[in-house]
């Protein structure tokens, strides 16, 4: 997993203020951030494609089939209509669900853009806001 730490190094003879290190601070929790936002997309994205496979195999199924559906801790057995309505709210909720994170995090790459372009500024080549390869 990238971390993105904010260092300077520490030979340089560039002075680091109070609101440099709150910035360089800020970037590093807003790097936490996005990669828990990019967790959590790729998890929706899983949870959604599950629900896209179960639609299709229901689709196969005849008619009047019960079906256990999980609702909460317990399942109740519906028939195929009611089973492919509950999952098409559900994967409605996971599309919003993955259009909001995503939006929220766009909305922090904005903000660590204007950090980046700000710290990148000041301190050039003394500063590393990259995210580390593994």
């Amino acid at each position: 997993m990238a971390s993105g730490k904010a260092t300077v190094q520490a030979d340089s003879d560039v002075h680091i203020t109070y609101e440099d290190q709150q910035k360089i601070n800020k970037f590093a929790r807003l790097n936490a951030k996005l990669e828990v936002l990019k967790d959590e997309i790729k998890q929706k994205q899983n949870d959604l494609k599950s629900l896209e496979d179960a639609v299709e195999e229901i689709a196969l199924l005849d008619d009047d089939e019960k079906i256990a559906y999980l609702i909460g801790e317990v399942f109740i057995y519906q028939n195929t209509e009611k089973t492919q309505n509950c999952l098409d709210d559900a994967k409605k909720d996971i599309e919003k669900e993955i259009k909001d994170l995503t939006s929220e995090s766009v909305g922090v790459t904005e903000l660590m853009s204007d950090l980046k372009t700000h710290l990148y500024g000041k301190f050039g080549s003394s500063i590393n806001l990259e995210a580390d390869e593994e």
